[in-house]
């Protein structure tokens, strides 16, 4: 498994799948053309590429660059990086049939192709760079700010609200991206204010 220090968004979850097999990152999902419905998720795509960088994987067909020239437009270009998937013909294992374009999309590459697009993207390998001190957030700091386990709905959705997540932010997606954004001391600070 190999560290990168960006986030990277992908169109949906069979991608998210494929590189979470490869890649230590954070990994976000578009949910394809439902990003451009989503102001919520697109602000939360702007607000984690400011702060960690924001790698852009979607796949080399059609649909694959109006999603990623609608975040292009959405997010400065100084917080994005473009990783493109090589134009390879086949259908992935759980399709019947090919896509229109006959291509495979990132689900369908090969650890070691995955891995090339990412270099030629210009990743920040966790090799390359000293390692942060940043200590990573975990269920068990939610639990301890009163945001997860029994009670904590009606914090955590006021949360939410403040930060301007998606109301339907998953908890795991919620850890995620605060994880992304803010320290554990950070969101006490936060939580006292509300």
């Amino acid at each position: 498994m190999v560290k990168i220090k960006e986030a990277i968004v992908v169109e949906g979850r069979y991608d998210k799948n494929t590189l979470s097999q490869i890649v230590d990152a954070p990994i976000l999902e578009t949910s394809g053309f439902g990003i451009f419905k989503d102001k919520e998720q697109l602000a939360l795509l702007r607000r984690v590429a400011e702060k960690r960088g924001l790698i852009v994987f979607t796949d080399a067909d059609g649909a694959g660059f109006v999603i990623r020239n609608h975040i292009k437009s959405a997010i400065p270009g100084k917080y994005l990086k473009h990783a493109y998937t090589p134009d390879i013909f086949g259908k992935e294992r759980r399709k019947a049939a090919p896509g229109k374009e006959g291509k495979l999309g990132v689900e369908g590459m090969k650890k070691d192709v995955i891995l090339e697009c990412m270099r030629r993207a210009g990743a920040t390998f966790e090799d390359e760079e000293a390692p942060g001190a940043r200590q990573e957030l975990t269920k068990a700091d939610l639990m301890d700010l009163g945001l997860y386990g029994p009670g904590s709905a009606d914090l955590r959705a006021a949360l939410v609200k403040k930060l301007g997540f998606p109301a339907k932010i998953s908890t795991n997606a919620f850890l995620q991206a605060v994880d992304l954004l803010y320290t554990k001391e950070e969101l006490e600070e936060m939580i006292h204010q509300l």
